[in-house]
């Protein structure tokens, strides 16, 4: 792994959690920190599923594969969210 690989997975981490966190309605108790965290893990859960159903890798953007990322990313946000939400009660 190298420097590079390691921010590009932040970034694009923090993008589709970002973009999770949009698409999902109400307030989320989570950090900026955690959001990236559940964006990078939606992004590579996404990029796996992608590979196994056979989407293809185009050299622009994949739309299909950033879709599952999304949505994953919504999933997990509501998932962390709702775990955070409970502990502080």
């Amino acid at each position: 792994m190298t420097i590079e690989s390691i921010l590009g997975a932040i970034v694009i981490g923090a993008v589709i959690g970002a973009l999770g966190r949009l698409f999902l309605p109400g307030r989320q108790p989570i950090g900026w920190i955690l959001t990236i965290v559940v964006g990078i893990v939606a992004a590579l859960i996404g990029t796996a599923i992608a590979q196994v159903l056979g989407v293809e890798t185009t050299p622009g953007i994949d739309w299909i594969e950033l879709i599952m990322q999304v949505v994953l990313a919504v999933i997990g946000v509501g998932i962390v969210a709702g775990i955070r939400g409970r502990s502080r009660v």
